[in-house]
């Protein structure tokens, strides 16, 4: 049964046609060359089977499986909310792999709909729906990682180019990237949010240099990006010159969109295994072990219910703060069950020198970033403390 449900039994019976449609579709088509897929990829394990993945993307799209969406004069389908939940719901139990187009797909492309020019729309969503352009996210800095609006990196126009000069640093998959949106301060003198601009460009050019960044986990899948006279044609900003801070948190706003469905039922496929570690270990048997488990449940069905009551709320930034913030802090108190079950042989690594950690470990680990990457707790609570409930601005220096 699905997440969404309605008394209208035609639409009900949509949904289920559509959903035995994907469901038989993915059963059939992750066999074979794509057998080995199921589960890889996702936050921490990005360097998992990656060209197989974008093969998979790419086998998506030619199926029609990508931007469902999206409006059919831009390649999607018009699907409706409805929908695109129960797509991402049979995508996540049937264990497919984690995408590797979801940058353009899920951020840049629902930007440039709602915001970007025909040309921009014609010249780019193309290649984001076929998966043969991949783009990365240009946002946090040295100095404004959690605090966005610290943005130094600049850009000034130079006749029919913009030219870049800064640092991005967190920036995913920016070492297989065609492109980049990049948030950059275009007004000389400007401070905070004013003097932003949204710029599209292109990663491979001289001026730009991406150096990977070695995680905990062992992985380097965040990078830093260096723009050194970087250019892009003047043409490609979205929107208005200084209106960059406006573009920048609709993509955030697009980000906590209706894939967050699909995740959550890979957190209830996480937590079921943990559950079951426990009952194999024994550990289940400690009452406060069992308690914590059954509140992790308690907590994964509050975050199903935030999803579903604030669905069609897409322009509410306080709860896409408040999103974050139950799923951010869910998650990172799993990676602390996980370790927990696993007792003392948790601390210990598979391999001699300790280089190859179990899924648990490695979920421990990545999952501390989970209330920082996106928007730290603290930045989401003063979010939610200033523009939903119209308490006084934290002083900034």
């Amino acid at each position: 049964m699905g997440v969404i449900q309605s008394s209208d039994s035609d639409t009900a019976a949509t949904d289920v046609a559509f959903r035995a449609e994907i469901r038989a579709w993915l059963a059939e088509n992750l066999d074979g060359d794509f057998r080995g897929l199921r589960g890889a990829g996702g936050p921490g394990r990005e360097h998992e089977a990656f060209e197989e993945r974008l093969a998979w993307d790419r086998h998506l799209a030619a199926a029609g499986w990508t931007c469902l969406g999206w409006p059919r004069e831009h390649g999607g389908r018009d699907a409706s909310v409805r929908s695109q939940v129960i797509f991402h719901e049979e995508y996540a139990r049937a264990d497919a792999p984690a995408r590797v187009s979801h940058v353009g797909e899920e951020l840049l492309g629902p930007t440039l709909l709602a915001f970007g020019t025909e040309e921009q729309k014609q010249r780019f969503l193309p290649g984001v729906r076929s998966v043969s352009e991949l783009w990365c996210q240009g946002y946090s800095e040295p100095g404004a990682g959690s605090d966005l609006a610290a943005v130094s990196t600049s850009a000034r126009l130079d006749g029919d180019r913009w030219v870049i000069n800064g640092q991005k640093i967190w920036t995913s998959l920016a070492h297989v990237a065609d492109w980049c949106f990049v948030l950059a301060r275009t007004e000389r003198g400007s401070t905070r949010h004013h003097g932003l601009s949204y710029l599209l460009v292109p990663m491979d050019q001289p001026g730009i240099e991406v150096r990977p960044i070695n995680q905990l986990t062992g992985t380097s899948e965040f990078n830093e990006v260096f723009f050194d006279d970087a250019v892009t044609e003047a043409g490609l900003i979205v929107g208005e010159p200084g209106d960059g801070w406006r573009i920048a948190m609709g993509t955030l706003t697009f980000e906590r969109g209706i894939s967050t469905l699909g995740q959550q039922i890979r957190f209830e496929r996480e937590l079921a295994d943990i559950e079951a570690m426990a009952r194999r270990t024994g550990a289940a048997d400690d009452p406060l072990l069992a308690d914590r488990i059954d509140r992790a449940w308690v907590g994964l069905r509050v975050l199903r219910a935030h999803a579903l009551r604030t669905m069609s709320d897409t322009g509410d930034a306080g709860g896409a703060s408040v999103s974050k913030l139950l799923w951010a802090n869910w998650h990172r108190g799993l990676g602390e069950l996980a370790m927990a079950v696993q007792g003392a042989a948790g601390l210990i690594t598979d391999a001699e020198g300790g280089t190859d950690m179990n899924a648990w470990q490695r979920l421990y680990l990545f999952s501390r970033a989970d209330t920082i990457y996106g928007g730290s707790n603290e930045v989401q609570r003063n979010i939610i403390a200033e523009r939903v409930l119209g308490l006084p601005r934290e002083a900034r220096g």
